[in-house]
């Protein structure tokens, strides 16, 4: 057997109890060691499982350790690391949960996951300075700019109160939701502190983008379509003040 196709078998029998016991994983003796291996791979189920809980913490609180570990353990038989980095797993938990036939109650749950996965992304990501409200009166035409974003800086609209939700479970104590509707959520790091925050109904148009790399004017106009009332100078201004971007970026004016 070639090296690849043992590396194939040997993941698929770690997260598959019932594959067969790859070729080649004996004891010194050359004898077949089932029982060493089902100990190696319960301990790595065991590691995923953990790197899941860790990482989503408020989902875990919503759904109990019971319904957790259930469904923790769909997505681990489903989707391997793809990184070496433990804290890395779980980027398509969010999408797992939104397919996970017993959480169809729980329609929130899979934007709360993946609020929590921008969490982790934003508190790991590279660092570099964002810039202030200040370097907005810098620019000579502001309306053909557009905004770079900070690499830790990533934006989640939900039609379920998704930032509500993650805020309310961030003490011992869970706090009431009032808010039913649904919610723009920007997460940031400007600095070393992953800050969540939940922006008004009326610039989340705007917010989205700006994101996408819209310039100031097109992203202002896509907003006004959306919402008469919304204000270009305020909804700028309290963005950029997240530290949500890390540069302007002039774009050339058409004609």
């Amino acid at each position: 057997m070639n090296h690849a196709a043992f590396q194939h078998d040997f993941v698929t029998a770690l997260l598959d109890p019932a594959a067969p016991l790859p070729v080649g994983v004996t004891t010194a003796r050359g004898l077949p060691d089932a029982k060493r291996f089902a100990v190696y791979r319960n301990n790595v189920a065991v590691a995923l499982h953990n790197a899941l809980a860790n990482r989503f913490p408020v989902t875990r609180r919503l759904v109990g350790e019971d319904f957790f570990a259930v469904m923790a353990r769909g997505f681990i038989a489903r989707e391997k690391p793809a990184s070496p980095l433990i804290f890395d797993y779980g980027d398509g938990f969010p999408e797992y949960i939104a397919t996970f036939e017993p959480a169809r109650s729980l329609p929130y749950l899979a934007d709360t996951a993946a609020l929590e996965a921008l969490w982790t992304r934003a508190y790991h990501a590279a660092d570099t300075d964002a810039i202030g409200a200040s370097a907005l009166a810098d620019a000579a035409d502001i309306a053909n700019c557009a905004l770079v974003p900070h690499p830790a800086a990533a934006l989640l609209t939900s039609p379920y109160p998704a930032g509500s939700i993650w805020q309310a479970h961030q003490t011992d104590s869970a706090g009431e939701i009032t808010v039913r509707g649904r919610e723009t959520v920007v997460v940031a790091r400007p600095g070393m502190e992953v800050s969540v925050h939940i922006i008004p109904d009326r610039d989340a148009a705007f917010a989205r983008a700006l994101f996408a790399g819209q310039t100031m004017q097109a992203a202002a106009e896509l907003a006004l379509e959306a919402d008469s009332g919304f204000a270009f100078g305020p909804a700028l201004v309290g963005l950029v003040s997240l530290g949500a971007f890390q540069a302007l970026l002039p774009q050339e004016s058409k004609p």
